[in-house]
Formats: structure tokens, sequence, C-alpha cells
């Protein structure tokens, strides 16, 4: 090891123990033998053995033919494949849970099928059922009926409405751009809104319009599950709201109408008047 780290020798023939943490930064290319034989752990391990300093690495994974591997090592070499950005070690831990199943405490012996409900769902009320054995406050997030005239869940605009959403030539790996419509719609805070708005101009540059529209429609959700806002619909120009004690009205006794007429702009005036809103 010390003479491949001081260049006597080029090539380092090894085991898998250099997944417990080798760090040579001027390795830039590995070369796993059977990479369907280990697993996606091993496999995120081995592959962080490069890559250490600025200089380009590669990993190579040496396989059978794929139409004789198993459907597991399939996909876990598909997993390895597609989590390559930064912070996906967790995208990739949950991934290995699913490939490899849930053991006993989410298996089927204690907890039911987990793939009827979906592993997402089955943690969230696995968690509210924690909390209520240790008699703890946990309050599912409300759901809240939405919907804006001038806003349409498209990549693209049509017919004078603002696009929401993520198109492909910001994130173009379907996987990554569907994860991203996975984390936005689990957010209950307009500050964790905020700091994946940071993470996602670091990860792919300035946000488009429809996506920045994206994050502002969640920042409205969040804000009316907040102030337990049951329905919330803007058309021509009126703000709708029904709460708890009934149709929301202004001081004039009025439903409130808003000064913006383009979608995007609605969209943070109903924001700014929700921030304002007494709960």
């Amino acid at each position: 090891m010390t003479r491949f780290v001081r260049h006597d020798y080029d090539v380092l023939v090894c085991t898998t123990i250099i997944e417990s943490g080798m760090d040579i930064q001027n390795a830039n290319t590995i070369i796993i033998d059977r990479a369907d034989r280990f697993g996606l752990s091993e496999l995120y391990q081995l592959r962080g053995r490069v890559g250490r300093t600025d200089r380009q690495a590669y990993a190579y994974l040496l396989l059978p033919p794929m139409g004789v591997l198993p459907t597991n090592a399939r996909e876990r070499l598909e997993a390895i494949r597609r989590y390559t950005h930064l912070g996906a070690g967790f995208k990739l831990a949950l991934r290995d849970l699913e490939i490899r199943g849930a053991g006993n405490i989410l298996g089927t012996e204690q907890s039911g099928h987990i793939a009827a409900v979906g592993f997402e769902l089955y943690c969230q009320l696995l968690k509210e059922a924690v909390a209520r054995m240790e008699k703890k406050d946990f309050e599912m997030p409300r759901h809240v009926d939405i919907s804006f005239d001038k806003t349409t869940f498209a990549i693209t605009a049509t017919n004078g409405r603002t696009a929401l959403g993520i198109p492909t030539a910001y994130v173009g790996d379907q996987g990554v751009r569907v994860d991203c419509y996975k984390t936005l719609s689990r957010m209950i805070s307009v500050g964790e809104v905020d700091s994946y708005e940071v993470e996602l101009k670091d990860r792919f540059g300035q946000l488009p319009d429809c996506a920045r529209c994206l994050l502002d429609y969640t920042r409205v959700r969040i804000l009316a599950q907040k102030k337990r806002i049951s329905r919330l619909h803007v058309r021509d120009g009126r703000l709708i709201m029904d709460t708890s004690h009934g149709l929301y009205k202004n001081h004039r006794n009025e439903v409130p109408r808003l000064h913006n007429v383009d979608g995007a702009s609605q969209l943070k005036e109903v924001i700014e008047f929700l921030q304002n809103l007494q709960s």
C-alpha cells in the first residue's frame, strides 16, 4: 500500500478492504470485477475510493451478460448508475432497503405487506403510531385543496397560464426529477423550501421560471396548512379560502381580491397575504 501511494506501483490489486476508508487522492480509476456479487452499499463505498480530488475519476464495473443476472442485481447496478450526484448516499440507502427488504420490523411478520401502501407512506404512518404510543403530539399534514386559474402543472405555459414544473432541460435524469417532486411534497415549513431552492441552484444552476413558481406553489400549500385552511382557490382575481370558521372575508366583509393578473405574481401575492394572515 505504501509503495502504491509513492507511485512505485501503478496498479493496486486488492480485496474490498479498501472500502473501509482508504483515501488515496492520486487514484483516479477503479475496476470492480463481478460487480453483480457486491451489495449496493459496498459498491457505493468502493466507487468512493476514486475521485477524491479535482481529477476526473472513472469506475468500471465488470459484469456477465445482463440477461443472466438476477433481478435484484440489475436493480442494484441501475441504482449505482443513477445516484451519482452530491448527497446521493441517503437515496442509495433507501433504494438498498427497498431492494433487500426491510427485515422483520418493517416486514410482513410484524407489519403486513409494506408494498401495499408504499415505503414512504408506511414510514409516515409508523412515525405517527410511535408518537401516539409515546404520548407525543404528532399532526399529519393537512390536505389543502389549492387551485389557481392562471397556473398549470406543466413545464410549458399554455393558454396564458403560468407553468409549474421541473423541465428536463434543467434536471435531465428522470429519477432525480421525480425525487425533486417527492421532496417538495414532503416539506412542512417555508424554511425547508428556501433551503431546497439554494440546493437546487447549487446542483443544477439558476432556476427556470416554471421551477421557481413550483417552489412558490409549495410555499402557498405549507402556509395554508399552517393557517388551517382547507380550500384555497384563485378565480378571476378573487382569493377564495375556506377555514374552520367558514368562508374567509376581509374587514369589509368581502372576499379578498388580488392586484396581480399573471400566475407567477399571484403566487407571490398569496404567499405575502398568508404570511400576514392571523391564524
